[in-house]
């Protein structure tokens, strides 16, 4: 029996690859994978619904503790950033590749689907996972291969009675993990467009939200949040409890232009409450605990583990050495920081740590402990070679 391994969110694109495994590219049995990284539940029962519908065998898998510790955990040691947005549709594909292989395994198969297009970032970051981990599989992409349009896949959908969420007028394309929620598509394609205030499904409109700030205590162990106001959390616990702080406060809409792993540019809107909030305050827990030096090279090395992450090249060598760095420096990222959440904006107001590179007498301008008389050579010096560059020119 011909069994391939279909990548399946119940949405248009993996709904209308089933019928196209059996009538075009002769598979007896489709096997549908669902991967629970936190996208609304009712998603999911959507998804096997549709996918009893089509007579499919349909495997949902639990990942949020994994999506949790092995992907957002080292997102936030790295400041997890792509372009001005925080990595999340990103990271969760190489965690549903991988966990689509071990379903393939587990069946028998040695084939697989996914709906992805030509056009988009998921074909190299799901491709990716199952190339490093079954090299010889076959990988199949009827919407790269056919070329098809939205609009081409709703009448194919329509030909053959698959359920369909989306229609010609409201044609968007949306991805949610606990992370982050994207969406694009349709008229949100045009970059002087505004987005209308019903693509935000999650957080609250910042002229709605709450007249007065809210204020917490988030705690760092070694660079991951373990604490919200002193109360220790699970990790999936804790951040789904900030995702709902921040989406109450309308924290973390975006819309930004993105380039594309093939060049291309696009505009996305994004929901990210959760990933806003910590990445910010873990952002300045590093601040307070990290030498100058640590901080410029380490923005840097920032810089190439967020592109590699969106590339999605997981298990490449280069983004392991930079996790090295990266750790050896979380080892000092531990304390707290007060974050303060108010009407679409989080920022830290506070924070504390026993590493902290801070003395308040030294700073101080009411101390004397520091002596500022011994400064006057050093001042004299400072800037020597412009002066020097400026003789030389003449001036």
């Amino acid at each position: 029996m011909k069994t391939v391994v279909l990548v399946y969110s119940g949405g248009l694109d993996t709904s209308v690859c089933i019928p196209m495994m059996r009538e075009d590219y002769g598979f007896d049995r489709v096997v549908t994978a669902t991967i629970d990284v936190g996208q609304p539940i009712e998603d999911i029962r959507q998804a096997e619904e549709k996918a009893e519908i089509l007579k499919t065998e349909h495997y949902t898998i639990d990942a949020k503790e994994e999506f949790v510790k092995d992907f957002i955990f080292p997102a936030i040691k790295a400041n997890g950033d792509y372009q001005g947005y925080p990595l999340s549709t990103a990271i969760a594909r190489p965690l549903i590749g991988l966990k689509a292989v071990e379903i393939a395994r587990q069946v028998g198969a040695k084939a697989f689907c996914h709906g992805c297009t030509g056009k988009g970032n998921d074909q190299f970051r799901i491709e990716y996972m199952m190339r490093v981990l079954m090299p010889d599989a076959e990988i199949i992409a009827p919407m790269r291969e056919r070329n098809y349009t939205r609009s081409e896949e709703i009448e194919y959908a329509q030909k053959r009675g698959i359920p369909l969420d989306v229609s010609f007028e409201k044609i968007w394309s949306i991805d949610e993990n606990m992370w982050g929620r994207s969406i694009e598509g349709g008229r949100l394609e045009e970059t002087d467009y505004p987005p209308p205030e019903e693509i935000y499904k999650w957080t609250k409109n910042p002229v709605e939200a709450p007249d007065k700030p809210r204020d917490i205590e988030l705690g760092f162990e070694h660079g991951v949040p373990v604490s919200i106001d002193g109360q220790v959390l699970s990790p999936l616990d804790l951040v789904m409890e900030m995702h709902k702080i921040s989406c109450e406060h309308g924290v973390g809409r975006l819309d930004i232009v993105e380039d594309r792993i093939i060049g291309l540019k696009v505009r996305e809107n994004y929901e990210c409450p959760a990933a806003v909030a910590i990445i910010t305050a873990h952002k300045a827990l590093e601040a307070l605990v990290c030498t100058r030096d640590e901080m410029h090279f380490k923005s840097l090395v920032d810089h190439e583990w967020g592109d590699l992450a969106y590339k999605g090249l997981w298990y490449d060598p280069f983004k392991e050495a930079l996790e090295a760095f990266i750790d050896k420096i979380q080892e000092r990222v531990t304390g707290t920081v007060k974050l303060r959440f108010f009407k679409g904006s989080v920022r830290a107001i506070g924070r504390a740590s026993k590493y902290a590179l801070y003395s308040e007498d030294l700073a101080s301008f009411d101390s004397k402990t520091f002596d500022q008389s011994k400064m006057e050579g050093m001042v004299q010096v400072h800037g020597m070679q412009t002066r020097m560059y400026r003789m030389v020119k003449g001036n």
